[in-house]
């Protein structure tokens, strides 16, 4: 399977988020993690992502006559680069997109079920707004969001941390002016 067909699929992309943060952990650990998922569907997908590389097994233990597997994130396999990213289509883009609003949506739906869910408390936020800009400026942006990201990525569980899910989305919401040099 394709890395952008494996990825980007709202089930596997949310095992993918639900591993992320960990160092292993086992389908029984994923089902109660993502407990909307059909534990069928999940054993299906986490299979998939086990075949293509993308999770590893780390270790198998004996639990009451069965093997248990733990898996590892093999992050560098759930890279989307620029060259990939470049040859999607547009229908590849519209369903990349719609799997990601998917999982925005189950994701957020999971965090407002849990007890003691405090939105306010939680700094949750879901803005949106409208930048005029032009090429170097939109340039700006993308390196700053990429810096903030970058800055933060190694971040590994702690005492006092938890995972928050950010999203970025940015795309043009109008056609460039004629004789503008923003035309790409």
């Amino acid at each position: 399977m394709e890395t952008l067909d494996l990825l980007l699929h709202p089930v596997r992309l949310r095992i993918v988020h639900a591993m992320s943060g960990a160092d292993t952990r086992t389908t029984s650990d994923l089902c109660a993690r993502l407990p909307d998922v059909p534990k069928t569907t999940l054993y299906r997908h986490v299979g998939l992502l086990a075949e293509a590389g993308v999770l590893e097994v780390a270790e198998e233990r004996r639990t009451r006559g069965a093997v248990e597997r733990y898996y590892r994130l093999r992050r560098e396999r759930t890279v989307i680069d620029a060259a990939a990213a470049a040859s999607m289509s547009l229908d590849d883009h519209r369903n990349g997109f719609a799997s990601a609003m998917a999982v925005l949506q189950a994701e957020f739906n999971a965090y407002l079920d849990r007890a003691g869910a405090d939105p306010a408390a939680d700094s949750v936020g879901y803005r949106q707004g409208t930048l005029w800009l032009n090429s170097e400026e939109l340039a700006e942006v993308i390196d700053a969001v990429r810096k903030i990201f970058a800055s933060m990525a190694g971040n590994e569980p702690a005492p006092g941390r938890r995972p928050h899910l950010l999203s970025a989305i940015l795309f043009p919401t109008e056609e460039p002016q004629r004789g503008t040099d923003d035309q790409r």
